[in-house]
C-alpha cells in the first residue's frame, strides 16, 4: 500500500527533469543556496557579535561614522582645491602661448556686433566744448561700454597714510591740486606765459579727440600739418594726450576737461586686453608703458575703484613682459631691453607704486640689473642697449636711478647732472628735453634755475598762437620720435615739460616723503 503525499519540491524537480530545463535547475539551486544563507545568517551574525567585545564594536561604529562625516564635510573642498590646482597648472602651460601671439591679434570688427555707435555715459558735466572730428575708416568704435564712477561712496578709502604719502608729497602728485599748482608755479620758476601755454595746449588736445574717446598720432581729418607716421597706435596716442590733462590736475571727476578725460580713460579701459596688455595696432611696449602711466595716475588722483583693476592689470603685464634674463623691456614682451623702453615702464611702475598698487620687488630688481649693464662712468652716463653716453639715454637712466633710490649726494648722479646741465636744453629734441628737465627740477639748486630759464622761454615762444593749430608745437628735424609721433607727440611732451613745476613734486625737497620702491 502506497499512500503518498506529493512533495512540492519533488514534483518541481521531476517536472524540471521531464522538461529538460537546465535553467530551471539552476534557479532551483540558487533558491536553495539563498534559503540556506538566510537561515544560517542569523547564526553567523550572532557568533560574530558574541565573539567580539562590545568596546571594539563601538569603536568600529564610531570610526565609520567619523569617516562618513569627514567625507561629507571635506569632499567638496578637496574637489575645489583639485580644480584650482588643475587650472593653475593649465595656465602655466598655456600662458606663454597666449602672449606669444600678442602682436598678431586682429582688431575686433565692431560692425559684426552692432551698427550703433557706443555712448560712454558719464555723470559729469558736458559743458566743455569739444570739436567733433570725423573718425577715419580704420578706427573702430569700442564694443564695450565703460562707465567711470563719480560718487565718493564708490571710491577707494582714503586714510591718513594715503593723505600723507599717496595723495601725494615727495615725488608724487600733490602739486597738481589747484591750490598747490599756483603756488608752485610762482615759487619754482613757472610764469604766466608758461601757464597760458599749458591752457592753450589742453584746448588744442581736447579739440582733436576722436568721437570714440581716443586720439591718433595721425590726428584725423583737419588742417593740421606735421602729422605722425605711426598708424593704428590709438592707445599710445590716447595716453600721450591724456597725460598733460592729468599733469595739470584735470581728471574725469573734476576740472574743465573732465568729460574729455573721462572719454579717454574709458577708451583705454575697454581696449585693455584680458591679460592687461594695452598694445594695439602699430603700438609696442612704448604704448603700453604710456597707457599704464595714464591709468595709474588717474587712479592715484581719484581713487576711483573702476580704474583700480585696469591699472593693476597693466602693471602685472609690465612684470610679465620684462626680459627674464636681462631685466629690461623692448618693443615686444620678454625680449632683451633698451633704455628708452625701460624708462616708460619704470615710470609706470613708479606711478603704480604711488597709487598703492602691487609692484613685484623682483621686477624692480630686474630693472636695476638692466641699468647696471648699460651704464658707463660708474653710473653717470647710459647707453641704449649696452654701455654708452648718449644724451637722451643718459637722461633716462639718471631719472630712473633717482626714482630707484639714489640720493642727491651720489657721486655718479652729481656727475650725470653736471653733464646734462652743461649740454643744456635741445632746440628740437623733445625726448631729451622731457627727461632732462625732470632731472634738473629734482636736482634743484643752480642747475634748475639755469636750465629752466632757457627751457621755459624756448617752449613758450615756440608754440603756435594763431589759426587752427593754436596751442600746439611743431618741431621739424627732431629725429625719429618727432616724425613718428608728429604734432600730437611734440605737443604732449612740450606741455608736460611746462607742467614740471607741479606735475611731480621734487624728489629731494626737504619735505619729500620716503617712497622708495620695495626691494
Amino acid at each position: 500500500m502506497s499512500s503518498t503525499i506529493d512533495d512540492p519540491e519533488q514534483v518541481a524537480h521531476e517536472q524540471a527533469l521531464a522538461a529538460g530545463s537546465a535553467e530551471a535547475l539552476e534557479a532551483e539551486a540558487s533558491d536553495e543556496e539563498e534559503a540556506e544563507e538566510e537561515y544560517a545568517a542569523p547564526g553567523r551574525r550572532f557568533l560574530l557579535f558574541a565573539a567580539v567585545p562590545s568596546w571594539a564594536i563601538s569603536m568600529i561604529v564610531h570610526i565609520i561614522a567619523i569617516m562618513i562625516l569627514a567625507f561629507i564635510t571635506f569632499s567638496p573642498a578637496v574637489d575645489k582645491v583639485a580644480n584650482i590646482l588643475n587650472v593653475a597648472n593649465a595656465s602655466e602651460v598655456e600662458e606663454v602661448e597666449e602672449f606669444e601671439v600678442l602682436d598678431r591679434l586682429e582688431p575686433l570688427e565692431v560692425s559684426e556686433i552692432s551698427d550703433a555707435q557706443p555712448v560712454v555715459q558719464s555723470t559729469v558735466d558736458t559743458t566743455s566744448e569739444v570739436v567733433e572730428v570725423e573718425v577715419s575708416t580704420d578706427v573702430d568704435a569700442a564694443a564695450i561700454q565703460v562707465d567711470l564712477v563719480d560718487f565718493s561712496t564708490e571710491t577707494a578709502p582714503r586714510n591718513d597714510l594715503m593723505k600723507e604719502i599717496g595723495s601725494m608729497t615727495g615725488s608724487a602728485l600733490e602739486g597738481r591740486s589747484a591750490k598747490a599748482r599756483g603756488q608752485l608755479v610762482r615759487t619754482t620758476g613757472g610764469s604766466e606765459g608758461s601757464e597760458k601755454a599749458v591752457a592753450l595746449a589742453l584746448k588744442w588736445l581736447a579739440a582733436h579727440q576722436l568721437p570714440d574717446g581716443s586720439w591718433s598720432f595721425e590726428i584725423g581729418p583737419c588742417t593740421c600739418t606735421h602729422r605722425g607716421s605711426v598708424k593704428g597706435c590709438f592707445t599710445g596716442a590716447t595716453a600721450m594726450a591724456l597725460l598733460p590733462f592729468l599733469g595739470s590736475g584735470q581728471t574725469h571727476m573734476e576740472g574743465e576737461y573732465k568729460n574729455t578725460v573721462g572719454r579717454g580713460l574709458a577708451y583705454l579701459v575697454r581696449t585693455e586686453q584680458p591679460n592687461g596688455s594695452l598694445i594695439q595696432g602699430g603700438g609696442s611696449m612704448y604704448s603700453h608703458g604710456l597707457a599704464s602711466i595714464a591709468l595709474c595716475e588717474a587712479y592715484a588722483m581719484t581713487h576711483d575703484r573702476q580704474l583700480m583693476a585696469p591699472a593693476q592689470a597693466s602693471i602685472a603685464f609690465i612684470s610679465y613682459a620684462q626680459d627674464p634674463v636681462g631685466g629690461g623691456w623692448r618693443y615686444s614682451p620678454r625680449t632683451p631691453g633698451d633704455t628708452s623702453v625701460v624708462g616708460w615702464q619704470l615710470m609706470a611702475l613708479k606711478s603704480g607704486h604711488m597709487a598703492y598698487l602691487q609692484v613685484p620687488p623682483n621686477t624692480i630688481q630686474g630693472a636695476i640689473k638692466f641699468l647696471n649693464t648699460v651704464q658707463s662712468d660708474s653710473g653717470a652716463k647710459y647707453g641704449y642697449a649696452e654701455p654708452g653716453a648718449g644724451p637722451s639715454t643718459t637722461a633716462i637712466g639718471l631719472l630712473c636711478r633717482m626714482y630707484l633710490g639714489w640720493k642727491k649726494d651720489e657721486p655718479a648722479l652729481q656727475r650725470g647732472a653736471e653733464f646734462i646741465s652743461n649740454r643744456g636744453p635741445s632746440p628740437n629734441d623733445m625726448y631729451f628735453n622731457y627727461y632732462a628737465t625732470q632731472i634738473m627740477h629734482h636736482f634743484g639748486d643752480e642747475y634748475w634755475q639755469k636750465w629752466n630759464n632757457v627751457m621755459r622761454d624756448q617752449l613758450v615762444n615756440g608754440q603756435v598762437t594763431t589759426g587752427h593749430m593754436t596751442g600746439s608745437w611743431e618741431v621739424p628735424g627732431g629725429g625719429h620720435a618727432n616724425d613718428a609721433g608728429g604734432r600730437l607727440y611734440v605737443t604732449s611732451m612740450a606741455t608736460m615739460i611746462l607742467e614740471v613745476y607741479y606735475r611731480h613734486m621734487p624728489i629731494y625737497a626737504k619735505e619729500a616723503a620716503e617712497e622708495d620702491f620695495p626691494l
